[in-house]
């Protein structure tokens, strides 16, 4: 079956770099595994091996009907043929009565869309694993001050513990990327903190990010005065890649006060 560009499919098909996968996830019999767009199966095969209950949400009709022919019968495998963009974590993780690990070997042009909208369930899951274009997990693991930190790894850091776990060369897909991949395993943070959640969150590192090269004082001016920046304990002359997450966070409560949420 061919790989339909439409739906960004590049089928994992390296032995070598699917039992590495499987070795970081450790998958347990009895936890309730997610996988997202298992293609033909490969890392499936293995994931049903270890005992849990595997979940598969798989967009490509074709690729569904497949899956469900090929474990017709096996228990504690279910096959949903949905858009992992608009599926209900939550109520699969209530079904299982427990909270989803989720895998997935991410098409490149909805992983970071997929990424928040996983995070709306976030109290549902336990953990993810995911294979994604490599520039974008070193952006999700960067610290600040590196090259390539920035937006999304600030916004991702107050709900997950972020590690990059292994890279993958385009020939272990097929048809192969154009780009190298790695892992990211994200470890739901059990208490996050309340500004992560809060629209000024969103709001301040967009703006903050999004004029990097200018200092807050002028990137968040229409936000924050220098003044209201310096009583939240921040530099107004400092630039967005110089500040942590809970920096950030200072600021978001800032503009929560000064105007109703």
């Amino acid at each position: 079956m061919r790989a339909r560009k439409r739906f960004g499919q590049h089928f994992l098909h390296d032995p070598a770099v699917i039992e590495r996968i499987v070795s970081a996830i450790a998958p347990r019999s009895g936890e309730a595994l997610v996988e997202i767009g298992p293609g033909h199966g490969a890392l499936t095969n293995r994931l049903l091996a270890a005992g849990a209950s595997l979940d598969v949400i798989e967009i490509d009709r074709e690729l569904a009907a497949a899956l469900r022919a090929r474990q017709a019968g096996l228990p504690h495998f279910t096959v949903h043929e949905a858009d992992a963009l608009g599926f209900d974590f939550a109520a699969l993780a209530r079904t299982r009565g427990q909270r989803l690990r989720v895998i997935g070997n991410l098409p490149y042009n909805i992983s970071t869309p997929l990424l928040f909208r996983l995070l709306e369930a976030g109290a549902a899951l336990l953990d993810m694993h995911f294979m994604l274009q490599k520039e974008v997990v070193e952006r999700i693991v960067a610290a600040p001050g590196s090259r390539q930190y920035g937006r999304l790894g600030v916004m991702l850091a107050p709900r997950v513990r972020a590690t990059q776990l292994l890279e993958a060369g385009p020939g272990a897909f097929r048809p192969p990327p154009r780009v190298w991949s790695a892992v990211v395993r994200l470890e739901i943070r059990p208490d996050p903190p309340a500004w992560a959640t809060l629209p000024q969150y969103a709001a301040v590192v967009g703006a903050a990010f999004g004029q990097r090269r200018k200092t807050l004082r002028n990137a968040l001016s229409g936000l924050l005065s220098a003044a209201r920046i310096s009583a939240a304990g921040i530099d107004p002359g400092a630039r967005a890649e110089t500040l942590a997450a809970a920096d950030f966070g200072r600021l978001a409560l800032a503009v929560a006060g000064a105007a109703p949420l």
